[in-house]
């Protein structure tokens, strides 16, 4: 009966940060990721449920599952 655990390249706990801010930190730390990685973010703001699907979108990235303040975003394949 084992549990699978979760593994993950980086993550980061954004706290309350507000989503500007957040973004500009969040594009750094997925930018040092190889392609297809996964990242954990936390983040609180309630401005990142509708701002994070829509940049990662633009981005690239892939935002594999969002489980508010929980986010797991997957490094664009192409750099």
């Amino acid at each position: 009966m084992g549990s699978e655990v979760e593994s993950f390249a980086d993550g980061w706990d954004a706290g309350d940060l507000g989503c500007g801010e957040l973004i500009v930190e969040l594009r750094s730390r997925l930018k040092a990721l190889a392609p297809g990685e996964r990242f954990e973010l936390i983040a609180h703001d309630p401005g990142v449920r509708e701002d994070l699907p829509a940049w990662c979108r633009l981005t690239g990235h892939r935002l594999d599952r969002s489980e508010p303040p929980r986010y797991i975003i997957i490094s664009r394949e192409d750099p």
